[in-house]
């Protein structure tokens, strides 16, 4: 799996972001049994930028935690089976699939981190599962979609070992 990580803003965190992202992003294809080698674009910045790009793409005036913007189209979440049928979902060179990039805000890891009681490394971790599966068609309009959300994210932080006493 191909992760591009690129901080627009100082890192903040202390600990081996990039590691941790590769760590998650790779245990939720593996955990949805996406059959390709992945690739997804992961840009940190601060709360001032992730409120320009949030104003831009969603209307909404204000910083958010993580966005994600998904390349592929999903009829059904974590259904792969159709994808093969179109090349332009591919990375020509590599053949990996172009699932899409997340933006996180460090500033809302950090702040959230501290609000919820538990450390940034868990708040990241979480944030990134979170856009995983956004980014594989799955979504929380409804309540039967947030409840599956909540399971996935739930069920792979505690399959990896980072609860919420993570430290």
């Amino acid at each position: 799996m191909t992760i591009t990580l690129t901080f627009e803003t100082d890192d903040p965190f202390g600990f081996d972001a990039e590691a941790l992202i590769r760590q998650v992003a790779e245990a939720a294809v593996e955990k949805e049994a996406c059959p390709y080698a992945c690739a997804v674009d992961v840009l940190i910045l601060d709360n001032d930028a992730m409120r320009e790009i949030n104003r831009e793409e969603r209307g909404i005036d204000a910083p958010t935690d993580v966005l994600s913007f998904p390349a592929v189209p999903f009829d059904v979440p974590g259904d792969f089976s159709h994808l093969e049928d179109d090349p332009m979902l591919f990375e020509p060179d590599s053949g990996e699939l172009l699932l899409g990039d997340m933006v996180i805000s460090a500033d809302k890891v950090l702040s959230q981190a501290e609000e919820y009681g538990h450390s940034p490394r868990r708040e990241l971790a979480f944030l990134t599962a979170h856009s995983m599966y956004h980014l594989m068609g799955y979504d929380h309009e409804t309540e039967p979609e947030r409840l599956i959300m909540e399971e996935k994210q739930e069920s792979l932080l505690q399959e990896l070992g980072i609860t919420r006493d993570d430290g």
